[in-house]
């Protein structure tokens, strides 16, 4: 039996190495099955190529796949929706259906679905491979659409490679970028959106809610129409300007991908597509999600890894996306979807709860996006900590490149919910922010949309509370909003300067968004106050937002300029619990915050290497709000200590309260040349 090194890299691992090879194994046999053995995923992958709707050199063909189906009948505008022969598919072999048109009986912008009937029963239904599907705006009817533009779009930039870097992925929605009370369109975002993300230092977009979902409030997460663009905020080919123009000013562009669970829907969705049950799904006790009021899908059909490997490739091919978030990771991995589960054990991981099929398909999908796009990035929405899922798959490991670290927002939550700052425990801070498995990537980040979705609040609501909507001017002094906005930077510091290996933002938390996330449903009478985003906040340069905007923006200059996250070791160069101090070396950089909420040290030692150092960031700077008590041209010169103990070079330094500092050293020709 193969030793992998994710084993190897872990010795609590070898008495699961075993299941570890199994897991291997057993995706290794469903792409021999899948591909023959003798050819790529990425030449198996080909679905959407071959099923829907197409325009061919004789007119029009479209294909389905309905196992189950006695007829399927092709009704629209083009028959007034009625079922006629004229229009039935023909059947074709392992349950395809198939239909050749002229290129008249159907145009550009035609609404259509199939009837398709099976024994004892017959229902509308929206093809499961269609490209577009839109919403009618009175009846709120969903129908697939015609989509064959006389000028297709003609991409500016078709061969975008992601630079070598880390990236500093901004989260946003589309539909909620705007500041109206109302829906977002692509074009809106590309107008408005894409130029703020452009100059704010974020070099990723990941695009929530793209594939159609019914229900505007499942933030995207309910999919209905896996190959289609949702219609609610533009075309293809905006969405497909979008991601021209990101990466014109060079931008990746990664898209929240959804293949953990469906939508319910009939009509809308895959649900009964051909009468069954279990034509994509589970049957029986696991065809439904307990906790997400959704469908499971049937990993373990070739048929659905099909569609879903199909599906895959085809945003990167007809989109251009540079990769995915895997939504649903978690829930992928176990059977019983790792829920009332805390995971406290490396047993837990290899006790047989595991689903084997669908682990196969998370490493077959990581396999084939990796033959398509190289430089490709996927990420893996993961909460158990599951070893090896950011690992390579022949080191033993499930292929994402890397695994959000969802631990470090819940734990910022939870010290603000449950304990004073004046309690905060430095030690216990730095050690939680720093604990992550050495051979696995990660993405760390403060707040994403989860943190602030309805009956929770934003990092900063949640500091300011009250005090958010009377004491945000400048000329309003008030000692709530202080400490908020410099715990607010210092948490964001700290936790981009302790990730792993990238950094994650949910759009306008950067500059302190307030209140929550709420999409309209009956329970707030459909109101859109919380479905967008107050971008006047942060450019009202009479309001204290724009001070955390602009720090964000520096902050990311300074990591990024230094190259931070490049480098996986982080040094601990002083820690005191009573005084609440911090310092740690990453890289070039030298971070130390005082998160003390009332006392300010003068002189501060801690250890570091000879030489002269100056700050490149403050948290407490006045252009970011602060206090301003840290004078940031002063050169500070580190001191040779000799107690006959312990030879040290030590740096004192000035540090107000609740204050983060950034200090790099001046290169010189000799450490004894301090002039």
């Amino acid at each position: 039996m193969k030793t992998f090194n994710l084993v190897k890299n872990d010795a609590w691992l070898e008495p699961y190495e075993k299941f570890i090879s199994q897991r291997y194994l057993k995706a290794k046999q469903k792409e021999d099955i899948l591909t023959g053995a003798k050819k790529e995923l990425a030449d198996f992958a080909t679905g959407y190529l071959y099923f829907g709707l197409h325009k061919v050199i004789e007119g029009w063909t479209l294909r389905e796949w309905a196992p189950n189906a006695t007829g399927i009948f092709l009704i629209g505008d083009f028959n007034n929706w009625e079922k006629t022969n004229e229009w039935a598919f023909t059947p074709k072999d392992n349950g395809v259906w198939e239909i050749n048109l002229k290129t008249d009986q159907i145009h550009h912008g035609d609404l259509f679905k199939l009837l398709i009937t099976w024994k004892n029963g017959q229902g509308e239904r929206i093809p499961a491979w269609i490209k577009r599907v839109v919403q009618d705006p009175q009846t709120l009817i969903f129908s697939a659409q015609v989509w064959h533009p006389e000028i297709p779009y003609e991409w500016k930039n078709p061969h975008f490679t992601i630079p070598s870097r880390s990236p500093f992925i901004y989260e946003a929605h589309i539909g909620m970028a705007t500041e109206d009370y109302r829906v977002g369109t692509i074009k809106e975002f590309i107008q408005h959106t894409l130029p703020r993300i452009i100059k704010s230092g974020y070099n990723t977009i990941q695009l929530m809610a793209v594939q159609e979902h019914p229900y505007y409030g499942s933030f995207g997460y309910h999919v209905s129409s896996f190959f289609a663009v949702s219609s609610r905020f533009g075309t293809p080919d905006e969405l497909k300007e979008l991601i021209d123009i990101a990466h014109q000013n060079g931008l990746a562009v990664i898209m929240d991908l959804v293949h953990s669970h469906a939508v319910k829907n009939e009509i809308e969705g895959l649900n009964r597509f051909d009468g069954t049950l279990y034509q994509y799904f589970h049957s029986g006790s696991r065809r439904n999600h307990p906790a997400w009021d959704s469908l499971c899908f049937n990993y373990s059909k070739n048929e659905v890894l099909h569609f879903l490997l199909s599906n895959c490739k085809f945003w990167l091919d007809e989109y251009k996306f540079d990769g995915f978030r895997f939504d649903g990771v978690t829930s992928m991995l176990y059977l019983d979807h790792g829920l009332s589960k805390n995971f406290t054990d490396y047993q837990m991981y290899f006790d047989g709860n595991q689903d084997d099929d669908a682990i196969s398909y998370i490493i077959l999908a990581n396999k084939l996006i990796h033959q398509i796009r190289p430089d490709a990035i996927t990420i893996a929405e993961e909460v158990s900590g599951m070893p090896g899922t950011a690992s390579p798959i022949e080191d033993g490991g499930l292929g994402f490149d890397y695994r959000l670290s969802m631990g470090t927002p819940d734990y910022w939550i939870k010290i603000i919910k449950e304990i004073p700052d004046e309690e905060w425990d430095v030690s216990e801070l730095y050690y939680e922010l720093i604990k992550k498995r050495n051979d696995e990537k990660t993405i760390g980040y403060a707040e994403s949309h989860d943190q602030a979705l309805v009956g929770d609040k934003t990092l900063v609501f949640r500091l300011m509370d009250k005090e958010i909507y009377f004491n945000m001017a400048k000329n309003q002094p008030n000692l709530v909003v202080d400490r908020a906005m410099a715990l607010h930077k210092m948490i964001r510091l700290m936790t981009i300067s302790t990730a792993g290996n990238g950094y994650l933002n949910f759009m306008g938390n950067e500059f302190g968004h307030p209140e929550w996330i709420d999409f309209p449903r009956a329970g707030n009478n459909w109101s859109y106050q919380h479905a967008r985003r107050q971008w006047n906040l942060a450019d009202n340069t009479e309001l204290k937002y724009h001070f955390l905007g602009d720090f964000d923006k520096a902050m990311l200059e300074l990591i990024s300029k230094h190259q931070t996250l490049e480098h996986k070791e982080i040094y601990l160069l002083h820690e005191n619990k009573p005084d609440k101090v911090v310092a740690f070396k990453r890289g070039d950089l030298i971070f130390v915050f005082n998160f003390n909420p009332n006392r300010s040290f003068q002189d501060y030692a801690f250890k570091t290497d000879a030489g002269k150092y100056s700050i490149l960031l403050n948290t407490d700077s006045l252009r970011f709000g602060g206090y301003g008590l840290v004078d940031e041209q002063m050169v500070y010169y580190s001191t040779f200590i000799d107690n006959k103990i312990m030879i040290k070079n030590y740096l004192k330094i000035y540090i107000p309260s609740r204050t983060g500092l950034v200090f790099k050293r001046i290169p010189s020709k000799s450490v004894y040349d301090l002039e």
